[in-house]
């Protein structure tokens, strides 16, 4: 009889205790493998969304000005040399070395103006890279499509009585209030927003722009060059990267992957005690049966490999299904923890493997001992209990 023979029988003579052992070792496994595969989904899908909004430089003009403080109270500013930014200079910003990682460029262009009665700022943009930049943007009604039309704020719209659909009157002109913005608990709530042209003829600013956002691809991507490379180009502007969003994410991320190696790291210690347990106690029981074995001329190395093969194989089931219910945990979970409705699971083939071989890896290190501790038992002494 061979000793892959003997294994599969005893297995199958033990099919409550090996089933215990499977689904013990399953459950840790499948837990890694979900942590894992969240960790590497959300990762994914937080540089997406990084992607999409970028790490936001700031461009403004360079002006020569003094704070003016009294006793620790602040009286504002005064400005000795106020400039603009010329919006055909921004030309320039694709020109730099790392052109290919900017996503969009926003130009605005800035102005107190009155509607009817009442004092309201006016913000110009290009409503295509504006939006692409703010999706976080919800509007009710429609974005605007012309320059006749106007997108406004929450508060805004509580000031100025006005919805989708109603009309604004500003330096004569009539315009249609396409859409207003839900509430964002920013500045954007109190704006008016108009199409940069539109906006520049009404502040008589034809030509400039009061500042420009600057959306960079990707969080890998070198900011601090790219503030460089455009502050070459733009000598009379001012510019910045505004990164507190992207350092907040990754920070959160990273303890994420901190606490899922902690958890995975909990989880391969009990998978190991259960495979351990379960195995001492399988050749606590079977000590009539190896004596037998020892007494027929079975040899230490051959009993080894009877339980170490037993372990194997059980690890190895274990570890195809962990893998399977890890990979359906995560599936199941990943909408609930992602940032983004769009989050893809991420198929690792090294998640697959590695999770198969950590299984084979636990049991077999779980069931040495046992396996020595059955190789060396006294035939003698386990012929007795015959």
């Amino acid at each position: 009889m061979k000793l892959h023979t003997i294994s599969i029988n005893n297995l199958k003579r033990r099919k409550a205790k090996m089933a215990f052992l499977t689904i013990g070792l399953m459950v840790g496994i499948a837990t890694i493998v979900t942590l894992v595969t969240l960790t590497n989904s959300m990762s994914t899908d937080i540089e997406k969304k990084m992607d999409e909004f970028g790490a936001n430089i700031l461009i403004t003009p360079q002006n020569n000005g003094l704070a003016m403080n009294y006793g620790g109270i602040s009286l504002g500013g005064v400005t000795f040399d106020q400039r603009e930014i010329r919006q055909e200079d921004l030309a320039k910003i694709r020109t730099i070395k790392n052109h290919q990682n900017i996503s969009a460029v926003s130009p605005k262009v800035l102005g107190g103006i009155k509607v009817g009665t009442r004092d309201v700022l006016l913000v110009g943009v290009e409503f295509e890279s504006e939006l692409k930049m703010k999706q976080w943007w919800q509007i009710f009604g429609e974005a605007p499509k012309n320059d006749n039309e106007l997108l406004i704020g929450s508060d805004a719209s509580n000031v100025l009585n006005a919805g989708p659909g109603d009309t604004l009157e500003i330096e004569g002109e009539t315009f249609t209030v396409a859409g207003v913005l839900d509430q964002t608990g920013s500045q954007d709530d109190s704006l008016v927003f108009a199409s940069l042209g539109k906006a520049q003829k009404l502040l008589g600013k034809e030509g400039k722009i009061t500042m420009a956002e600057v959306a960079a691809l990707c969080s890998g991507c070198p900011i601090s060059d790219m503030v460089t490379q455009i502050a070459e180009k733009l000598h009379d502007s001012k510019v910045t990267a505004i990164q507190q969003v992207v350092e907040g994410r990754l920070k959160a991320l990273d303890q994420f992957k901190r606490f899922s190696y902690a958890m995975a790291g909990v989880v391969v210690f009990i998978g190991s005690l259960i495979v351990f347990v379960t195995m001492m106690g399988s050749v606590n029981e079977r000590t009539t049966e190896i004596g037998v074995f020892r007494a027929i001329g079975f040899r230490k190395s051959h009993i080894m490999r009877i339980i170490l093969l037993e372990a194997a194989l059980v690890s190895l089931l274990a570890g195809v299904l962990g893998y399977a219910a890890g990979m359906g945990g995560a599936k199941l979970a990943l909408p609930f923890m992602a940032e983004s409705e769009n989050a893809h699971l991420i198929w690792d083939g090294t998640v697959a493997f590695g999770s198969i071989g950590l299984a084979l890896l636990l049991g077999l290190l779980a069931s040495l001992y046992p396996a020595l501790h059955a190789s060396k038992m006294d035939p003698t002494e386990a012929l007795r209990a015959l």
